[in-house]
């Protein structure tokens, strides 16, 4: 069921929270770095008017629709600054099971920050009913392999050449988690 009252989920050094027009900016900046768009679906330059849409859309939109993709905006809780964004989508035939996915700006990498915001993320998703949460990244792409790796996630495939993408047959890492497995390890390392 969508949750029309989502505002945000504060955490010790991050908050995942609604996007705001004035994200828009930093959101598009962000996305149009070559090496942020290199494993998503996107291009860089990422479009202003894109980004804008997306703004917008996700204003009004609400999290836990199955079927649709929410993009949560990933803030420096002390600042407000925009510093990422994580997502995620009910499957529409079994609203029980969630994909998600995450993005961080790269001069906030390394820091925990998106462990911190996925984490957030799939505990918000595990107290709204969610049986499972899936994630896949590009096996080249070992930053989000270790966050979901540190979550507690287990890599449950490995397809070859499995995704045609900016010109190139990838590998996709294939991960998910139970809400059974969660509470004993939604705290770990």
């Amino acid at each position: 069921m969508p949750d029309a009252g989502f505002t945000e989920l504060p955490g010790p050094r991050v908050v995942v929270r609604r996007f705001r027009p004035r994200d828009v900016a930093e959101f598009v900046a962000y996305r149009s770095r070559a090496e942020v768009a290199r494993y998503q679906s996107w291009d860089a330059p990422y479009p202003l008017e894109e980004g804008e849409r997306l703004v917008a859309q996700m204003m009004t939109a609400h999290p836990d629709t199955p079927g649709e993709w929410f993009q949560f905006a990933v803030a420096l809780r002390a600042t407000g600054q925009l510093i990422g964004d994580c997502a995620a989508m009910p499957r529409a035939d079994d609203p029980s099971q969630c994909e998600i996915g995450f993005t961080i700006a790269p001069e906030y990498q390394g820091r925990g920050y998106a462990t911190e915001a996925v984490r957030l993320l799939v505990g918000y998703l595990f107290a709204r009913g969610k049986h499972r949460i899936t994630a896949s990244c590009d096996a080249r792409n070992t930053a989000s392999a270790a966050v979901l790796e540190r979550l507690a996630m287990r890599r449950e495939g490995h397809l070859r050449q499995s995704t045609w993408a900016k010109g190139e047959w990838t590998d996709d890492l294939l991960y998910a988690l139970l809400h059974d497995e969660w509470p004993a390890r939604r705290h770990g390392t």
